[in-house]
């Protein structure tokens, strides 16, 4: 259950890259959550913050009760981004995903198509670039 069911990326030649960058950091969430052990059990979502830092991005992650996992990849040169501004994006990223699995049309598991969710990780890539 460790893939990617959306990845969004500007520019979008380097999609293939974040890729790898995303399946690489699944497995660091995977640790830090067995690390947590039953602690993630008993909250409602977990922000996990830096995932690992490389020279050019920084990997952030996210995990929700039902262990759903959002990976975030920003640019390192980008510093005025700060902690709390990354965990409420991922909180809006958690809302809309939500507001999928809310949709009677959407199969859990399936790769997500949505305009809504779209503009919204749209909206949220502009005010970060």
């Amino acid at each position: 259950q460790n893939y990617p069911l959306y990845i969004r990326s500007v520019p979008t030649e380097n999609e293939l890259k974040f890729h790898y960058t995303v399946h690489t950091s699944l497995d660091v969430v995977d640790e830090k959550i067995s690390a947590m052990g039953k602690a993630l059990v008993d909250q409602r979502e977990l922000y996990l913050g830096l995932l690992y830092p490389t020279e050019d991005y920084k990997v952030y992650g996210y995990v929700t009760n039902s262990k759903v996992k959002f990976v975030m990849v920003v640019d390192s040169s980008n510093t005025a981004l700060r902690d709390n501004e990354i965990r409420s994006m991922f909180r809006k990223l958690h809302n809309s995903y939500t507001d999928i699995m809310c949709n009677p049309f959407y199969n859990p598991g399936d790769h997500i198509h949505s305009r809504a969710f779209d503009n919204m990780v749209n909206s949220m890539m502009m005010q970060v670039c």
